[in-house]
C-alpha cells in the first residue's frame, strides 16, 4: 500500500484538530505517514497512533523551527523523491498553502487547495471563485498535492503504530532568506480556537456596536463555542481582526454555524459556507445570508439571542 504524506500542524506541543482529520482521510487511500517538523513528536506519537498513522518522520533540526516555511517545502520534496507517495496532504492553511504551492514548484506536480472532500481516484471537491462554485477536481501530473480546509473531515479512531522515523533534510541557503525572529505567545481564554470549533458563533454590522459583542460572547459561551465577526465588525474595531471570518479572514466548517446580525455577502459566505449545519438570526427576511440558512429566525436579534441563552442555559442545567 502506497504511504500518503501528512504534513503535520501543531504548536509544539499539541496537534491541532485538522492533523487528525488528515490521517484520518489518508487512511482511505493509503498509509498515512505524518511528516512532523520540530519538537514535540515523541508527546504527540499517542494522539497521532490513536487516529491510524503508520509512521511519523521526524525532522528535529533547528532550521524548521527558525525559518519561515520554505524548510518545510524542501523536507517534503525530499521525502516525495525518497518514498514515492501516493498523496501529499497538507491543511490549507495559509501556511499550508504555501508550503503546497513551493512543493508544487519543486516537484512539477498539480496542486489543489480548498478541499472539502476527496473522492475515489483523489477527486477533489472544491468550493472556489469566492464560494460561489462547488466543483469536482483531479490533479493532472504527477503527485496530487492537496490541501484539506480545517474541519471539513470528520476524525475516526482507528489503531496505527504510529512508529517514529527521524528524517533529515540539507536545507538550502535559499530556503533561509526568511527567519523567525521573535514569538509572542498569544494569549487565550477558556473558547476554542476559531478554526477548530466544532460550533461557532459570529455577530455581523447587525449587532451595532463593539459593547455589543458581548451578547454574541454570551453565545458562544452557552453553546461551547468559538466567536468570530463579519468584515464590517473586525474593520469597525468592533472586534479584533484575527476573529473575522471570510474570504480576507478565516475559513471555518463548524458541525454548526450561528450567523447574528450578518447580511451575508459573498466576502463571508466564502469562510463559513461549508458549515455542516448554518443558523441565521436576522431582522431582513430577504438577506442573503438566508439562502444558506438550515434554520433561520427572522427578528431582532436583542430579543432573540437572550430567549437562545435562557433556553440553552435551562436545557443544560
Amino acid at each position: 500500500m502506497a504511504e500518503i504524506l501528512v504534513l503535520a500542524d501543531h504548536d509544539g506541543e499539541t496537534v491541532k484538530k485538522v492533523t487528525v482529520e488528515l490521517v484520518t482521510l489518508a487512511r482511505r487511500f493509503g498509509e498515512p505517514a505524518v511528516v512532523w517538523t520540530g519538537p514535540g513528536a515523541q508527546e504527540a506519537r499517542a494522539r497521532l497512533a490513536e487516529f491510524g498513522a503508520a509512521k511519523v518522520y521526524v525532522a528535529q533540526s533547528a532550521e524548521f523551527d527558525d525559518y519561515v516555511v520554505a524548510p518545510k517545502a524542501e523536507l517534503l520534496a525530499e521525502l516525495a523523491q525518497q518514498k514515492s507517495p501516493a498523496a501529499v496532504l497538507l491543511p490549507s492553511t495559509a501556511e499550508g498553502r504555501e508550503v503546497g504551492a513551493r512543493l508544487a514548484v519543486k516537484t512539477g506536480w498539480g496542486l489543489l487547495t480548498d478541499v472539502v472532500g476527496l473522492g475515489d481516484g483523489l477527486t477533489a471537491e472544491q468550493v472556489i471563485f469566492g464560494g460561489a462554485v462547488n466543483v469536482s477536481s483531479r490533479v493532472r501530473t504527477g503527485t496530487p498535492i492537496i490541501a484539506i480546509r480545517p474541519n471539513a473531515i470528520t476524525p475516526e479512531a482507528a489503531d496505527g503504530p504510529a512508529v517514529l522515523e527521524p528524517v533529515s533534510c540539507a536545507v538550502s541557503e535559499a530556503a533561509k532568506q526568511a527567519r523567525i525572529t521573535e514569538r509572542v505567545v498569544q494569549q487565550r481564554g477558556a473558547r476554542p480556537e476559531l478554526t477548530e470549533a466544532s460550533i461557532v458563533v459570529s455577530g455581523g454590522r447587525g449587532v451595532g456596536s463593539g459593547e455589543n459583542m458581548g451578547l454574541i460572547e454570551k453565545l458562544a459561551d452557552s453553546l461551547g463555542a468559538a466567536v468570530g465577526a463579519s468584515r464590517a465588525v473586525t474593520d469597525a474595531g468592533w472586534y479584533p481582526h484575527q476573529f473575522q471570518v471570510g474570504q480576507t479572514g478565516k475559513t471555518v466548517s463548524p458541525q454548526l454555524y450561528v450567523a447574528v446580525g450578518i447580511s451575508g455577502a459573498i466576502q463571508h459566505r466564502a469562510g463559513m459556507q461549508t458549515s455542516k449545519t448554518i443558523m441565521v438570526v436576522n431582522k431582513d427576511p430577504e438577506a442573503p445570508i438566508f439562502e444558506l440558512a438550515d434554520f433561520g429566525v427572522v427578528g431582532d436579534l436583542f430579543k432573540v439571542v437572550p430567549q437562545l441563552v435562557e433556553q440553552i442555559d435551562q436545557r443544560a442545567g
